[in-house]
């Protein structure tokens, strides 16, 4: 059985208790690895997760305010907790392999081919192959023993072939680190803008900065959590049992939030009530199988249906400077359409028209 989720998801996992909802969910996430079948995911997206027991993410900085926890969680720009996932990890096996010398290929001062067995030291680095193509990026490889005037650039093509299972998790960490600091560039991490990030999420100011989160209630802690996995605007969130803890009034809340949301939803919930009408697909886990319902239906009826996406006209970039955009609705259609032209072209290496550039840079392409 293969799943797909996307931004236009608005998925309900299901099943009885055990049935392996949330150890699916894991996988395609990353918090874990599967030991059978693999898992894409799209270069430089995004994605939030909270867990069922919510408060795992928060219980070692209970002695924290609920602003402080997101701006340590983010200080560097690249999510601390979502980088702690199996997919992003080394185990010590992996890291042994890392000591092996490789065969390295080269070319000296006079152009002559050369071999050298080398070292790896680690990947410092991001970069596009040519200025003019966003698709080919190279990676900065330091090499141990040699000195930063050594390092080489290299495409991620050359550098999988020393060893695929092992580098391939190496360049995705690379990947995520680079594309959560671009994040940053839309919303400066302060505390003022922390703080009306969480009142946005429905925790007043008074608790999100003054109140220890040892302090707070449990449906104030689920709304720290809610805000922490969203500071970072995911392009899919993942909400396992996400009415634990809230009262009638936030679950109405996180209705009409997650309703408006314009990126991906996946929940695994028992309260059929609560994602009935806001999940027209369904991940069902049964027996040990899993099945789906819905998703060819609704995603048919969401093609015909003019739902737009509004690109803002402006951005802040870290150091508080205004970015001037042009605006542009789509209809669904046309987003579909204007994401396949952009793909298109950064797959045939052709330049961009100045929108192209800015849709781009918006969807992470």
């Amino acid at each position: 059985m293969t799943v797909r989720a996307s931004m236009a998801s608005r998925v309900a996992c299901v099943g009885v208790n055990g049935a392996g909802k949330s150890t699916l969910v894991k996988n395609l996430i990353g918090v874990v690895e599967p030991q059978q079948g693999t898992v894409w995911k799209f270069p430089n997206s995004r994605i939030g997760y909270i867990a069922q027991h919510a408060f795992h993410h928060i219980e070692k900085h209970m002695d924290k305010t609920p602003n402080e926890y997101i701006r340590w969680r983010y200080q560097f720009g690249d999510d601390r907790e979502g980088l702690d996932q199996a997919n992003m990890k080394l185990s010590d096996a992996e890291e042994a392999e890392l000591e092996k010398p490789i065969e390295y290929l080269y070319k000296d001062d006079k152009g002559n081919q050369k071999k050298e067995k080398r070292v790896v030291s680690r990947l410092t680095g991001q970069r596009r192959a040519d200025p003019n193509k966003k698709k080919v990026l190279q990676y900065e490889v330091s090499w141990k023993g040699k000195s930063a005037e050594s390092n080489s650039w290299l495409t991620a093509d050359v550098i999988i072939k020393w060893n695929k299972k092992i580098y391939e998790k190496v360049i995705r960490l690379v990947d995520a680190k680079c594309a959560a600091r671009e994040a940053m560039y839309a919303r400066p991490l302060t505390k003022e803008n922390v703080e009306k990030h969480i009142a946005d999420c429905g925790l007043e100011p008074e608790y999100g900065t003054h109140f220890r989160m040892n302090a707070l209630s449990g449906g104030q802690k689920v709304k720290v959590v809610i805000a922490a996995a969203m500071w970072d605007q995911p392009h899919i969130l993942v909400l396992d049992e996400p009415t634990n803890y809230l009262d009638r009034d936030s679950l109405g809340a996180l209705a009409e939030a997650i309703d408006a949301y314009e990126g991906g939803v996946i929940m695994i919930t028992h309260n059929d009530a609560f994602c009935a009408h806001l999940c027209p697909e369904r991940w069902v886990m049964e027996n040990g199988r899993l099945n789906t319902e819905g998703d060819v239906e609704w995603m048919a009826k969401a093609a015909e249906q003019a739902v737009e996406f509004e690109k803002v006209d402006e951005m802040v970039d870290a150091s508080g400077n205004e970015v001037k955009l042009k605006k542009k609705k789509l209809n669904a259609k046309e987003k579909k359409k204007m994401m396949k032209q952009i793909r298109d072209k950064i797959a045939n290496n052709e330049d961009l028209d100045e929108d192209e550039e800015n849709w781009a840079i918006e969807w992470n392409l």
